[in-house]
């Protein structure tokens, strides 16, 4: 009877989050092809070229929309247990946007649903218990910084937008170069490392970090890359993790793991 329970409750939260997924992906519907050419890399930092040829853009698409899928482990800090995860996220590129769909499961069932969301510069995560009951709703200008960072970080997986006009770059040295996304009068900036063979290994930046009881702090931020995979033809990262750098030592929040990516898929779902 539990099963049947929460597999009705799931069906209807999925034709909720349906919704949300269609205002990702409908806008790109029918948008011009472009090739991504060696022209457009021209007037970047070297490290950020190098990086753009390691994962194989040239002479491929620029991306629109994306869907993968990951599995993983996640905390609220160090006091907590980890906690296995599914998830499936979508992104639109040129429009900057993702939502972020998570399922931890309790018995074997999908008992906790985190949906975390960047859409028209507002970002939101909503935690729910068994798809019904509201555990955390959070939102204001810190989850917006925050969200937003969360998506410019993640463009790792669909690294030709990084060739947008909504991206500037910053030379630092043969390595590393500061990262700038710019939306809805907003903007937020990072600094990527690089190898010498042109893989990105790490994202560093100021981010806020939500404690609960609408409570944020400012805190540095970053997310490893711990092993590289092949999705799409390209080279990115397959494995990562993410990184509160406290000041009274690192905490490693949440590692993941890329099961699938799709670009530009004709079925969102």
């Amino acid at each position: 009877m539990l099963k049947i329970i929460a597999s009705n409750i799931f069906f209807v939260a999925s034709l909720k989050l349906s919704k949300e997924i269609d205002k990702v992906f409908t806008p790109h519907q029918g948008q011009k092809q472009v090739i991504v050419t060696e022209e457009m890399l021209q007037k970047l930092p070297d490290p950020v070229k190098r990086y753009l040829v390691y994962t194989g853009v040239l002479g491929k698409p620029i991306i629109q929309t994306v869907r993968l899928k990951q599995v993983g482990k996640i905390r609220k800090d160090a006091e907590q247990p980890w906690m296995n995860f599914e998830a499936k996220e979508y992104y639109s590129a040129n429009s900057p946007c993702f939502l972020w769909v998570a399922y931890m499961k309790f018995f074997g069932l999908p008992l906790v649903r985190v949906r975390d969301f960047y859409m028209e510069g507002k970002g939101n995560i909503l935690v729910k218990a068994i798809s019904l009951f509201t555990v955390a709703n959070s939102a204001g200008k810190e989850m917006d910084q925050g969200a937003m960072m969360r998506y410019l970080n993640e463009m790792m997986w669909f690294p030709s937008a990084f060739l947008g006009g909504n991206i500037s770059f910053e030379s630092i040295d043969s390595n590393s170069a500061r990262v700038t996304l710019k939306d809805m009068g907003k903007s937020v900036t990072a600094t990527m490392y690089f190898d010498y063979e042109g893989r990105l290994t790490n994202f560093m930046a100021p981010r806020y970090r939500d404690m609960g009881k609408n409570k944020f702090e400012l805190e540095n931020w970053s997310t490893p890359i711990r092993e590289y995979g092949e999705f799409e033809g390209l080279k990115l990262p397959l494995r990562g993790a993410g990184v509160w750098n406290l000041k009274e030592g690192d905490l490693e929040y949440i590692d993941l793991t890329v099961t699938d990516l799709k670009y530009n898929p004709d079925e969102p779902y």
